[in-house]
């Protein structure tokens, strides 16, 4: 028999998942996930060693899991020709669908094309024009990008002109969304655009910045707040960067911190986007909550 729609191990790359829609594969794939294994988040905003042990984490679960499914699939393979992702079946129980993943928001293909979903924190996002779903990106927990990357005018490398991040507060037992915000927003500004994870200066460091907007706004019907700041940087045009803290629309209602991204310039995302997209922010399954910027929580500073 057909075996049902599910993620199943991708047959040509099996480190990774792959939906089967009951009568072929698609293209949607995700980062397995181990049965009833804890899913470590990065701690968050105050300090990156829990994020490394919980990429480290899984990433031992994933070769565990994977060197028993590469020898399952080699054997199913018969005589090898042929391309395994069109021409074979899953012969596995598919994975459960997790409520989460710890590198990127989970995501099935029945969600609506015109958002991105992080299951973990019960929220939704508004894919704009002008931006995509995360590709080959090496920051932890980006919910979408501009689409393509550019050489940095700095240090180089690939640079790309907007991401969005979207992670949990688990490093404090701070619930202030203020205090978050106003803690979070010079790391974020820094990690953007003085130094990145690899040590790298891809703008030469930033020169100056600018608080452009700083008060409470409504996320998703909960009450958040939100820090904006302006950077000139010693190369290239400078940017736009956002903390936006508020409570998660599930589980325990940790507070979440999203992060903005912003090049300046002419290629750059308009700066509009950043109060379109935090105005767009749903909870999971509830496309008419109210919330966003400008729904009157106080006023702005």
């Amino acid at each position: 028999m057909t075996p049902p729609p599910g993620w199943y191990r991708d047959p040509s790359y099996p480190l990774a998942e792959r939906w089967w829609d009951g009568t072929a594969w698609t293209e949607h794939r995700r980062q397995p996930v181990a049965p009833q294994q804890p899913l470590a988040r990065p701690e968050f905003p105050d300090g990156g060693s829990g994020r490394a042990k919980a990429v480290a984490l899984v990433a031992a679960v994933a070769v565990l899991v994977a060197s028993i499914v590469t020898g399952a699939v080699l054997l199913g393979r018969g005589d090898g020709t042929g391309d395994a992702a069109t021409n074979t079946e899953p012969t596995l129980v598919p994975s459960s669908e997790p409520s989460s993943s710890v590198l990127s928001p989970s995501r099935s293909p029945s969600d609506d094309p015109a958002v991105v979903v992080d299951e973990l924190n019960g929220i939704t996002f508004p894919l704009l024009d002008g931006w995509a779903r995360p590709e080959n990106v090496t920051e932890d927990d980006v919910v979408m990008t501009t689409p393509g990357t550019y050489d940095c005018p700095g240090d180089p490398g690939p640079c790309r002109h907007g991401l969005v991040i979207s992670r949990t507060v688990t490093g404090n037992d701070e619930k202030s969304p203020e205090i978050l915000a106003k803690r979070d927003i010079a790391e974020a500004a820094d990690s953007a655009y003085d130094r990145d994870i690899l040590d790298r200066r891809p703008f030469d460091g930033i020169d100056s910045h600018k608080q452009l907007r700083a008060g409470p706004v409504a996320v998703a019907g909960r009450a958040g707040y939100l820090v904006r700041w302006q950077v000139d940087t010693a190369a290239g045009p400078g940017g736009y960067v956002q903390s936006l803290a508020f409570p998660a629309g599930v589980g325990s209602q940790a507070l979440v911190i999203v992060r903005f991204v912003f090049d300046a310039g002419e290629d750059g995302p308009p700066p509009a986007d950043l109060d379109r997209i935090t105005k767009g922010i749903r909870p999971v399954g509830d496309a008419d909550t109210g919330g966003g910027v400008g729904s009157g929580i106080g006023p702005s500073q």
